[in-house]
C-alpha cells in the first residue's frame, strides 16, 4: 500500500510503498477514503524533534478486525481518529475511537464533520454558554472554527464575532453566520464577548482576553502554547478555562458519544454544514500542509487516497 512520511524534522513528505498492516486486539483496519489534515499535526511536522506519524481523522471501510472487537465487522463504514499511520491507502484505528457513518454522509461528510465538531461542541460545552450571551471565534475559518461559529449560533448566542488572520476570509465566516468579522491585529475587535473559543493561543491570547466584556470567559483548545497575566484576569472578573478533547473521550465516554450524535442530528436535519477547503490526492500530502501552515484554508482540508 501507499503510506506518506518525512525522515527528518520539517522535512518534505513523501510516498513510499509498505505492507498493509495487520490489526492487533482492539484494532481495526480500515481502507481511507478521506483523511483530515490538522494543524496540530502539522506543527509536529514543522516543530517536533523527531519525525512523527502522520495520524488524523480518518473515515473509510472496515476490511479486517482484531481479536477481541465486537462492534464492527469487514463492510461497516466507520470514522475517528487514527494515532498512528493515518496518511495511506489503510490504517489501524483503536476500537474505542471509531464510530459509525451513516448511509446518508460520505467520507468527506464524516471526517469534515466529526472530529472537529467534536472539538468545537466540547469546547464551546466548557464555555458554559447561555442563550442571549455574545461569542468571540478564533481561527474562525478553521476546519474547527467554522463549526464553532455554527454551533454558537445554534446554543442561542446572540451575536458571534469571527477572528481570522486574512480580511479575504470575512465573507467565507459571515456565511457561516458570523455578525461581524476581525482581523487579528486590528486594533479593536468589536463589542466585548461573554466567552471566546480560542483555537490560536500565543501571542493572540492576549487581545482574545481584552476582548471579553466582564466576567466573560475563554476557552484555550489550541497547541499553539502562551501566556496570560494574572492582573488581566483579576481587572476583568475573566477566567480561562482550558479544554482537551483526549481527557472527555477517554474519561466520559458517554459525554463524547452523546456530542457525537448530537452533531450528527444537526448535520442530518441541515443546521450544521462542515465546510471542506479542498480535496487533496495523497501524494499531495505536502500541498495539504502548506495550506495549513499559510492560514489559508476555509474549512477542512482533506485527503482522498
Amino acid at each position: 500500500m501507499r503510506r506518506i512520511r518525512y525522515d527528518r524534522p520539517a522535512g518534505p513528505l513523501f510516498l513510499e510503498e509498505t505492507p498493509v498492516p495487520e490489526p492487533g486486539p482492539g484494532e481495526l483496519l480500515v481502507r481511507c477514503e478521506a483523511i483530515g489534515v490538522t494543524l496540530p499535526v502539522v506543527r509536529k511536522v514543522t516543530e517536533a524533534a523527531q519525525p512523527i506519524a502522520l495520524g488524523g481523522e480518518i473515515a473509510g471501510e472496515v476490511v479486517a478486525v482484531g481479536e477481541g472487537v465486537t462492534r464492527w465487522t469487514p463492510g461497516d463504514r466507520v470514522t475517528g481518529l487514527c494515532f498512528g499511520h493515518g496518511y495511506a491507502d489503510f490504517a489501524l484505528l483503536q476500537d474505542a475511537m471509531a464510530s459509525p457513518v451513516p448511509d446518508t454522509a460520505s467520507a468527506v461528510d464524516a471526517v469534515a464533520l466529526v472530529r472537529s465538531g467534536l472539538v468545537a461542541y466540547g469546547a464551546l460545552d466548557a464555555a458554559r454558554p447561555e442563550p442571549g450571551e455574545t461569542a468571540l471565534v478564533t481561527a474562525a475559518a478553521s476546519g474547527v472554527g467554522q463549526l464553532a461559529v455554527q454551533l454558537a449560533r445554534i446554543r442561542g448566542a446572540a451575536r458571534v464575532t469571527g477572528a481570522v488572520s486574512d480580511p479575504a476570509k470575512a465573507g467565507f465566516v459571515r456565511a457561516l453566520g458570523a455578525d461581524e468579522v476581525v482581523v487579528y491585529g486590528d486594533d479593536r475587535w468589536g463589542e466585548p464577548a461573554d466567552y471566546a473559543l480560542d483555537a490560536v493561543g500565543g501571542e493572540l491570547l492576549t487581545p482574545t482576553l481584552a476582548a471579553l466584556a466582564p466576567g466573560g470567559r475563554l476557552v484555550a483548545y489550541s497547541s499553539g502554547g502562551g501566556t496570560v497575566q494574572a492582573y488581566d484576569l483579576l481587572v476583568g472578573a475573566k477566567s480561562v478555562i482550558g479544554f482537551q478533547m483526549a481527557r472527555i473521550a477517554r474519561g466520559r465516554p458517554a459525554l463524547y458519544e452523546q456530542w457525537r450524535a448530537e452533531l450528527w442530528r444537526l448535520f442530518t436535519d441541515g443546521s450544521l454544514k462542515p465546510a471542506v477547503h479542498g480535496e487533496f490526492a495523497l501524494t499531495d500530502a505536502g500541498k495539504a500542509h502548506e495550506v495549513i501552515e499559510n492560514r489559508a484554508n476555509l474549512g477542512k482540508v482533506i485527503l482522498i487516497p
